[in-house]
């Protein structure tokens, strides 16, 4: 068993099947309190992330639509959180299946109780399928980044559901699943660098291509819209980066050593990125940016997640580095191809899962997987560090495999919507003008928003006043 279990499983088998009768023995007694603990505390940490991206989306975007990305990243969690319990854990991490998807052996989750999970023997697998159903939530949440100010709600949340089975659920399981086809090559990917990350870029991009430009879109120089509130940027980057260490070092499935140099990587690579891209942009501007600051710190929090739990400290400074600058010149993609991808989630994620998987590659090591105290049975062959050399192969056929997954389903699934009598992606022409918020939920972001700023002197005689408590334009 792995490290951190203090007694050995004996596989008493209850009436339910799920490993253990209660009645007749203590399902507690085979785990450890720390282990618990800790994955618990990393599952919320995990959800936290979700309205962290919510924040991050909404200050980016417009005024006009800044509730509804709030909206949808958060309803994310309410549609896919059923969608897990009904048959995407069994989907992904059912023990039998084929090389591309598992069965329904664990609908509704049935036999999920007390026996060692399919990720860890650390962990009971009610607690591995309530840890890894936050990672399936936050997916989709990353991806309508790519939908922004003219996407139709309702579509939106039957897509989350849609892809989460049809996407999402075959690139975990092909990763994670010991069945899957990738785990069996020997790709590394630590926690979620193809499932969550380059799955959702390659989303948010296959979206914005379905949903088509926005109004007044340029091809060149993108639309003039700025972020409306940098301090949504911000509050979002901090609930990003306090999550991400339940993301990566949750991943290590246990209280261990492995986890703490988990979020020690973690946290270095993110403030290298962070760093990095201000100096890319400062050469530019000659001013610093605090969006851009917390762009670099999202870049490496991505590229360093496939590898979390595989390299040492020292690489992480690389990973920031790679990752800050690769994920910086990659926003200049969408003006390339001519696709309107508003809130950069393919450079950001897509590219930069892409960097994280290909680094991993080079800079696995053997030793640092062995932390958890597996030892040598439990240990990888690492990457070029190691002299493995085919490592960077098999995460690039990774890689290659899941862009081409996710970009090409998404365009399937949104092309079948539009099929369908009021599953239009689209928003109307006039929808948009006014914006998201008013059209697709009635309800706003905040509730006085200003129709002129005046800056210096005094306001002119066509400004709004205010009388009686209401605002009167002028004739």
């Amino acid at each position: 068993m792995s490290s951190g279990t203090p007694e050995e499983y004996t596989g008493v088998t209850g009436v339910a099947d799920q490993g253990v009768n209660p009645m007749l023995d203590d399902p507690n007694k085979y785990y450890s309190n720390g282990d618990f603990a800790w994955i618990l505390t990393c599952s919320a940490l995990v959800l936290l992330m979700v309205p962290g991206v919510g924040f991050f989306y909404s200050g980016l975007a417009r005024r006009k639509s800044a509730l509804s990305l709030i909206f949808l990243t958060l309803i994310s969690i309410s549609v896919v959180g059923f969608q897990w319990f009904f048959w995407g854990y069994s989907l992904t991490f059912a023990p039998n299946g084929s090389s591309y998807i598992g069965n329904l052996d664990n609908i509704g989750l049935r036999k999920v109780l007390a026996q060692p999970s399919v990720g860890s023997s650390a962990l009971p697998e009610i607690l591995f399928c309530l840890y890894q159903g936050m990672f399936a939530a936050i997916t989709p949440a990353l991806a309508i980044g790519g939908a922004a100010d003219r996407a139709r709600v309702w579509p939106v949340i039957v897509f989350f559901f849609v892809w989460a089975t049809i996407v999402y659920d075959p690139l975990a399981y092909w990763t994670w699943n010991p069945n899957g086809w990738s785990f069996k090559l020997g790709g590394l990917d630590f926690a979620g660098g193809t499932p969550v990350h380059i799955s959702s870029g390659a989303a948010a991009l296959a979206y914005a291509l379905m949903l088509g430009k926005r109004t007044g879109y340029n091809k060149v120089n993108g639309l003039p819209y700025r972020p409306h509130n940098v301090t949504h940027v911000i509050l979002g980057t901090a609930f990003l980066w306090v999550g991400w260490f339940g993301f990566n070092g949750g991943s290590a499935l246990a209280a261990n050593v492995r986890a703490a140099m988990a979020c020690v990587v973690t946290h270095i690579s993110a403030c290298v990125a962070g760093f990095t891209w201000c100096l890319l942009d400062y050469r530019l501007e000659k001013k610093f940016s605090a969006v851009g600051f917390c762009s670099g710190v999202i870049a490496g929090l991505v590229a360093i997640t496939p590898a979390a739990g595989f390299v040492t400290p020292w690489a992480a400074v690389i990973f920031g580095v790679v990752g800050g600058i690769c994920c910086n010149f990659a926003t200049k993609i969408k003006f390339l191809v001519g696709i309107d991808e508003p809130l950069d989630v393919f450079a950001e994620h897509g590219v930069g899962g892409i960097v994280g998987n290909l680094l991993t590659g080079i800079f696995a090591t053997d030793y640092m997987a062995a932390l958890d105290g597996s030892g040598p049975t439990g240990t990888i062959e690492g990457g070029w560090v190691n002299g493995h050399w085919i490592q960077f192969a098999y995460q690039l056929a990774d890689s290659v495999a899941g862009f081409a997954y996710a970009f090409g389903m998404t365009c399937i699934i949104l092309s079948l919507m539009n099929l369908i009598p009021g599953l239009s992606i689209r928003v109307s022409a006039e929808e948009e003008d006014l914006g998201l918020d008013d059209t697709q939920l009635g309800e706003f972001a905040y509730d006085y928003v200003e129709i002129s700023r005046v800056v210096g002197g005094d306001a002119p005689s066509s400004a709004p006043s205010i009388k009686g408590g209401k605002t009167e334009l002028p004739a």
